[in-house]
């Protein structure tokens, strides 16, 4: 039966001692399970339970309190698998992120055995080494470059010793066949490089040397506490943190990074290596599974000390973290919509309180909940006004396009043309940016008026017309370019409707054919490879024009870079999202960060409608505080966040009438006090999503409100059809 857990750390010692055990599945709680043998079992222990009709694996939570479950209807623990335990501030982070999130423990816990094989032992490898006495045997080219790979080096696998080479496996073979090479068992679970806190760091400003220091305090004492690193786009936050993790290992503990864009980590991970002598593990969605099972078992054992990764490195078993470091704290993409919807920002400041160690939240555009945190004195400031090395922010100028209109069919206005070619004349390198993936985000019929729309969602589809075909980037739906219009059947009639990436790539090489342009989307860049192999093209000035969607605006050090346009500085502002001009914002001013970052001076072009927006003013005028302000004082006469609570309850239902009813009936029983507001219930924008219906009730409260418990006590009065699947998203950022 299901119990509350309790706090208990250490083994129990006596009779047939009971154990809660958790187990990774939505469930209410742990589970009471009977030790056999009377056998002492540490808590976070992986376990074998039977579960139903199959055995399951599951963490030991804690020690069973209550005897309401009879002796005769408890099971036994099958076994303990041989993997260190779960560490304690893992188990209570992760009762922490369910209760906040209003989630299923069991979810959660899911999220921290992310790889499952790793519970399980890693079994030794066999390596080759050239034997001392080796046979003389004829030697070819391939035969030479295998062996001299082995020299002065470690035992290395046949496949590592293969690619190193550039030879076929069959060569390591036939060389240990031959008696050349003799085979050696390594230990499970492979090596992992220990980065050195002692190898030369960089030449730190007086700005930067004083943030390293109050964050080297923290770490020395072993004490949390969270830092705003806010310096302007190129200041050296990096170099600033990289300290912070160079005494973090000099105190024998560990580090965590996490990046909005595992992907495009290529530049980090150099300047990590140059810095460190080795590259840090890590963690994202592109690693393979045995590199995956490999990382999580590296790190449960304490042989891992850095790890950089994406949102759900987290949740990974570090025994001993030091430091946490959130880059980019200000971006979206820490928050996680499916399955347990949680903002890793936010949960990493959580964790960092329970490991008691600071964190570092780093960003040239904080975000309004951290301006407010650190205007309560939750948060401390560190700062770096300017540019590291001399270089000089870029001058901002808005284009009118009421005025400077682009002729018929074209995207760039006169003085963007204009731009692009004196850029090209001078041998410099430019950035064309527009936050719309394939060639055009809407295709319909001249003869009808038919819209090509997602058979599974209420979007269109969109046109990528250098693969001939239409997606849809909700679901994944894709379906070739049709040559007559499924509705009508005329032929030739289907148009383009606006702007792409594509079209306006497009549009470059029919205006500057002599240049070389690239593309950089999340439809080209498919991982850290692909991103690396454009970073060097652009690095190398391999290409003239860059053009690409919000991937271009992070962290990209390009010295040749010296105009960035942005074609349509207007596209975020659309839609009556909350955070819409925050957004925007923040999203602008990354980009035009890529302008001018060395000896070269940087000029961003933006073209809009609006040139009066704040938030075109802020950027044109650089100034960033004033725009803040302006949306401190918007949310807080609103009370919306971060000076109020919001909270999304989104049902879905392959079953319009259903999900419809469900969600009425729980607006009916919706709490009467009048700090609580209900909004809906109505069809959620995206009224339809990978084929189910989706409705959405918007819970707006004080902050004075424990929204969770409101939650829970509410929803407990309402019994969830089966067909109809329930939400719940803590402090929402997506109000699709």
């Amino acid at each position: 039966m299901p119990k509350s857990h309790t706090t208990s750390t250490g083994t129990v010692h006596g009779e047939a001692p009971r154990y809660q055990v958790l187990i990774p599945l939505p469930l209410a709680g742990p589970y009471d399970y009977r030790a056999p043998d009377n056998l002492d079992i540490p808590l976070g222990s992986f376990v074998y339970v039977p579960f139903g009709a199959r055995t399951a694996v599951g963490v030991v939570w804690g020690l069973s309190t209550e005897n309401s479950v009879d002796e005769t209807r408890l099971k036994d623990i099958e076994s303990v698998l041989e993997a260190p335990p779960l560490p304690e501030s893992v188990r209570r982070f992760v009762d922490w992120v369910a209760e906040y999130t209003v989630s299923p423990p069991g979810s959660v816990l899911r999220m921290a055995m992310s790889a499952p094989k790793a519970l399980e032992p890693a079994k030794p490898h066999i390596a080759f080494a050239k034997k001392q006495d080796a046979p003389e045997i004829r030697m070819t080219a391939a035969r030479h470059r295998v062996l001299s790979v082995l020299v002065g080096g470690p035992p290395r696998t046949a496949s590592d010793l293969a690619r190193e080479a550039g030879v076929g496996s069959s060569v390591v073979r036939g060389l240990a066949d031959a008696g050349v090479l003799e085979r050696v068992q390594l230990p499970a679970g492979g090596r992992f490089p220990m980065p050195d806190p002692h190898m030369p760091s960089a030449n730190l400003s007086s700005a930067q040397a004083t943030a390293a220091t109050a964050v080297n305090e923290r770490v020395c004492q072993e004490t949390f506490g969270v830092f705003l690193l806010d310096g302007v786009t190129g200041s050296g936050k990096t170099e600033v943190y990289f300290e912070a993790i160079a005494e973090t290992l000099r105190q024998g503990r560990q580090a965590l990074v996490m990046l909005p864009e595992i992907a495009l980590s290529a530049q980090w991970l150099r300047r990590f290596e140059e810095r460190f002598g080795v590259l840090p593990a890590q963690w994202h969605s592109e690693l393979s599974q045995a590199d995956r099972r490999r990382t999580w078992r590296g790190i449960a054992e304490s042989k891992v000390n850095v790890v950089v990764g994406a949102r759900s490195a987290l949740f990974l078993p570090f025994d001993r973290l030091g430091l946490i470091i959130v880059d980019e704290e200000h971006e979206g993409s820490f928050k996680q919509t499916d399955g347990v919807a949680y903002n890793a920002r936010d949960m990493a400041v959580v964790r960092a309180r329970l490991e008691e160690c600071p964190a570092i939240l780093a960003t040239a555009t904080p975000s309004l909940e951290t301006f407010v945190n650190v205007d309560r004195g939750r948060y401390e400031r560190l700062h770096l006004p300017e540019r590291h090395g001399g270089a000089a922010m870029p001058d901002v100028e808005v284009v009118d396009l009421r005025r400077d209109r682009p002729e018929r069919q074209s995207w760039l206005s006169p003085p963007l043309k204009d731009g692009l070619a004196a850029n090209l004349a001078a041998e410099e390198q430019s950035l064309l940016f527009l936050n719309r993936r394939g060639y055009a985000p809407l295709t319909l019929c001249r003869a009808c008026g038919h819209r090509l729309q997602c058979p599974n969602c209420t979007a269109w589809l969109v046109e990528h017309r250098f693969a001939s075909r239409l997606d849809c980037h909700h679901c994944g739906f894709t379906m070739r370019y049709p040559e007559t219009c499924p509705e009508c059947e005329a032929e030739g009639t289907m148009a383009a409707c606006g702007p792409g990436v594509e079209r306006l790539m497009e549009e470059v090489v029919a205006l500057l054919p002599e240049a070389r342009v690239g593309l950089m989307t999340s439809d080209t860049i498919r991982g850290p490879g692909s991103a690396a192999e454009m970073v060097t093209r652009v690095q190398e000035h391999e290409i003239d024009i860059l053009v690409g969607t919000q991937l271009v605006a992070k962290g990209h050090h390009f010295p040749l870079l010296t105009l960035v346009g942005v074609v349509d500085a207007d596209l975020g502002l659309n839609g009556g999202d909350l955070r819409a001009a925050e957004r925007t914002y923040q999203l602008l001013h990354q980009v035009s960060g890529r302008a001018g970052r060395a000896e070269l001076p940087g000029r961003v072009l933006l073209q809009t409608y609006q040139p009066e927006h704040p938030v075109m003013r802020a950027l044109a005028e650089g100034d960033r505080d004033r725009f803040v302000a302006e949306e401190i004082e918007l949310r807080q006469s609103g009370v919306w966040p971060p000076f109020g609570r919001l909270a999304a309850l989104i049902l879905s239902s392959h079953d319009a009438e259903k999900v419809e009813a469900t969600a009425r009936l729980i607006a009916r029983v919706a709490p009467d006090d009048s700090a609580i507001r209900v909004l809906g219930p109505a069809p959620a924008p995206l009224a339809m999503l990978r084929g189910r219906h989706r409705w959405r009730l918007l819970v707006k409260t004080t902050r004075s409100i424990n929204v969770q418990n409101v939650l829970r006590e509410w929803l407990g009065q309402v019994k969830i059809p089966s067909s109809v699947r329930l939400r719940v998203d803590i402090d929402p950022y997506s109000f699709l």
